[in-house]
C-alpha cells in the first residue's frame, strides 16, 4: 500500500489508468469548499448557540477559537493537500507516515457522515413534497398522528391549555412517525425510504465522474441556498415580532463567559462548521494547481463561513420573533436547535405566514441545497482517497463508478435504520458520537503534533512559500506548535468533566447500551490512530532506538509536483 502511495509523480503513469483531475477554474475549488464547510450546522446550531451562550458575548470564545484552532487547521488541511496532490491518508503517508492514522480516522468519520447526514435531505425532501399539499400537514390536527393537541384558525395558533407546549411539540415529530422509545425501532417507511433513495442517487450522479462532475454541479449547489437565505431573511425581518427575535438572538449578557460549556460550544461550533479534521479540505486541496493561493483562499473562505452562519441567525430568528408573538408565548419556548429548529420550531411559524406553501418549498429548498453539497462533496473526498492509494486497481475502465456505487448502496442500506419509527433516535446517536466534539478535538491535537513538531512548523512553512510565494504569518506556526494543541486538549478535558448522557428526541435520555453503541462508534476511528502507529513501527526495519532516529518524513517538491 505504501509503496502504491509514495510513488513519484514523475515517473511515468500506465496509460491505461484514469486521469485523476484537477479543478478547472479557481472558481469550483472555492465553491467546492464553501459548499463542503457552510451547511445545515450554520442554519441550524450557530444561531442557537449564539442565543444559548450569551447573545453577543459568544463571539468573544468563538473568535477566540476561530483565530486559534479554525483558522490554522483549515490552512494546515488545505496547504497538505495542494502540496502533495493527494488525499487523506496518501498525504499524511508523504508528510508524516508515522500519523497516517489520521487520514485513515479522518476517512472512517466521512463513511459515518455519509450514512446519517444524507437522511437528514430525505427528511427535507419528505416536507418538501409535504409543502405542496393544499393544507401543510403541521399546521393542523387532522393528521392520523395527532391528539388534537393544536386549534387552527388561518394563521394564528393557539394551544389547548390542557396540553403543554413541550407536548406539541414532540407530537410533531409524529410527521416523520416517531415512536415513543428508543427500544422500539419499527418497520421502515416506505415513503422515507423512497426519498433516502432518491437523494442517493442524485449524490452518486453528482460524484461519479468524480471532480469533472463535482466542479459543475457546486456552481447551482453552493450558490442557491444564499437565494433562498436572502428572501427568508429579507421577508423574515419584515415580520411583525421580528425584532424581539433578534434581540433575544443578540442580546449581551456577560455572565455567561465564566461558564466553562459556552466555550466548549464555541470550540465545537468551529470544528463542526469548518469540516476540520473529516479529510474533505484536504481532498479538495489536492485537487488544485501547485501555485494556487491557498493562504488567501483560507482567509476568504473562513470569513464566508462566519459570515453566512451570523447572517442565518437573523433569517431564523426573526421568524421565531414572529412565532412567539403569533402564540402569545416567549420565545424560549420555540427556540429549538438542530433537526428540532428545521422540522419542527420553523416549519410551524412558516404555517402561520401568509402563502405558507411558497416559504415553505423556499426554506427546504434551501435546506436540501445546503446538506447535498456536503454528503456529495464528503462522498466525493472519501472516493478520492481510496482511489490514491490503490491507483493501479481503481482508476481503471469503470471501477471508480464501481467502487461509489457499492459504497452508496451499503450507506443505503445502513440508512434506512434511521427512516424507521425509531430511526431519529439512531440518527441523534450517529450524529453526536460517530463525528463528536470528542473525535474531532482528539484528531486536531495529532494533526497540530505531527506538522507542528513532527515534520517542523518551519519546514511546512517553506512549503507553502515554496507554492505561494511567501510563508504565513507566524502566528500560525505558533498555533501549529503549542496553541491549538493546548486549546484542544482544555476543551477536551472539560468536555469529560462535563459529560452527560445524550437527551434524545421527546426527552427521552439514551439508555446505557445506546450510549455503549456510541462510544464504539467513536473508537471506531479514533482507534485508527494508535493502531497504525504500532503497526507502522512494527513493520519499520531496525531497532525501536534505531525507529526513533529515522526521520519520519520525506516530501521534496521536484519529485511529484510540476510548478
Amino acid at each position: 500500500m505504501c509503496s502504491q502511495v509514495l510513488r513519484v509523480r514523475g515517473q511515468a503513469e500506465d496509460s491505461s489508468l484514469q486521469d485523476r483531475g484537477q479543478w478547472a477554474s479557481k472558481a469550483e475549488f472555492l465553491l467546492a469548499v464553501a459548499g463542503q464547510i457552510i451547511g445545515l450546522g450554520n442554519v441550524w446550531r450557530f444561531p442557537y448557540l449564539c442565543y444559548k451562550n450569551g447573545g453577543g458575548v459568544f463571539f468573544v470564545p468563538y473568535m477566540l477559537f476561530l483565530v486559534v484552532c479554525g483558522v490554522p487547521l483549515f490552512l494546515l488541511e488545505t496547504a497538505l493537500g495542494q502540496f502533495t496532490s493527494l488525499g487523506g491518508v496518501g498525504a499524511w503517508m508523504k508528510i508524516c507516515p508515522l500519523f497516517a492514522g489520521l487520514g485513515f480516522a479522518s476517512q472512517m468519520m466521512i463513511l459515518h457522515s455519509c450514512v446519517y447526514y444524507i437522511v437528514i435531505l430525505a427528511w427535507a425532501f419528505f416536507y418538501l413534497c409535504s409543502s405542496f399539499q393544499t393544507r401543510l400537514p403541521w399546521s393542523h390536527c387532522n393528521n392520523t398522528w395527532n391528539t388534537g393537541v393544536m386549534h387552527t384558525s388561518h394563521t394564528h395558533i393557539t394551544h389547548d391549555p390542557s396540553v403543554s407546549l413541550t407536548d406539541a411539540k414532540a407530537q410533531d415529530w409524529h410527521v416523520l412517525d416517531l415512536s415513543a422509545s428508543v427500544d422500539r425501532l419499527g418497520s421502515v417507511n416506505w415513503r422515507l425510504a423512497l426519498c433516502l433513495l432518491l437523494v442517493w442517487t442524485v449524490c452518486y450522479f453528482c460524484v461519479w465522474k468524480g471532480v469533472k462532475s463535482t466542479g459543475k454541479v457546486v456552481y447551482v449547489t453552493a450558490t442557491f441556498p444564499y437565494l433562498m437565505l436572502l428572501v427568508l431573511l429579507v421577508h423574515g425581518v419584515s415580520l411583525p415580532g421580528a425584532v424581539d427575535g433578534i434581540v433575544y438572538y443578540l442580546k449581551p449578557n456577560h455572565t455567561r463567559l465564566t461558564d466553562p460549556q459556552v466555550w466548549m460550544d464555541a470550540g465545537t461550533q468551529i470544528f463542526f462548521s469548518y469540516g476540520i479534521c473529516l479529510g474533505s479540505l484536504t481532498a479538495l486541496g489536492s485537487y488544485n494547481k501547485f501555485n494556487n493561493y491557498c493562504y488567501k483562499d483560507c482567509f476568504r473562505l473562513c470569513l464566508l463561513n462566519s459570515s453566512t452562519s451570523f447572517i442565518a441567525g437573523f433569517a431564523i430568528f426573526s421568524v421565531l420573533g414572529f412565532m412567539a408573538q403569533e402564540q402569545g408565548v416567549d420565545i424560549a419556548d420555540v427556540v429549538q436547535s438542530g433537526p428540532g429548529l428545521v422540522f419542527i420550531a420553523y416549519p410551524r411559524a412558516v404555517s402561520m405566514m401568509p402563502l405558507p406553501q411558497l416559504w415553505a418549498v423556499c426554506f427546504f429548498l434551501m435546506i436540501l441545497m445546503l446538506g447535498l453539497d456536503t454528503q456529495f462533496v464528503s462522498l466525493e473526498a472519501l472516493i478520492m482517497s481510496v482511489s490514491d492509494l490503490y491507483p493501479t486497481l481503481i482508476r481503471r475502465c469503470h471501477r471508480r463508478e464501481i467502487m461509489l456505487l457499492l459504497v452508496c448502496l451499503v450507506c443505503f442500506l445502513i440508512g434506512l435504520l434511521m427512516v424507521t419509527p425509531g430511526g431519529l433516535y439512531v440518527f441523534q446517536i450517529y450524529d453526536h458520537f460517530s463525528c463528536s466534539g470528542a473525535s474531532l478535538l482528539l484528531l486536531s491535537v495529532c494533526q497540530s503534533v505531527a506538522i507542528g513538531w513532527i515534520y517542523s512548523a518551519d519546514r511546512f512553512s517553506n512549503n507553502i512559500k515554496a507554492m505561494i510565494g511567501y510563508q504565513p504569518l507566524c502566528i500560525f506556526r505558533l498555533c501549529w506548535r503549542y496553541l491549538t494543541p493546548a486549546m484542544c486538549i482544555g476543551t477536551f478535558g472539560f468536555s469529560l468533566m462535563f459529560w452527560s448522557p445524550l437527551t434524545l428526541a421527546n426527552g427521552v435520555t439514551a439508555p446505557v447500551w445506546a450510549t455503549a453503541m456510541g462510544w464504539t462508534l467513536t473508537l471506531s476511528s479514533v482507534s485508527l490512530l494508535p493502531l497504525w502507529a504500532i503497526y507502522s513501527l512494527m513493520n519499520t526495519p531496525g531497532t525501536l532506538q534505531q525507529v526513533k532516529k529515522k526521520p519520519l518524513y520525506h516530501v521534496k517538491i521536484h519529485e511529484y509536483r510540476v510548478i
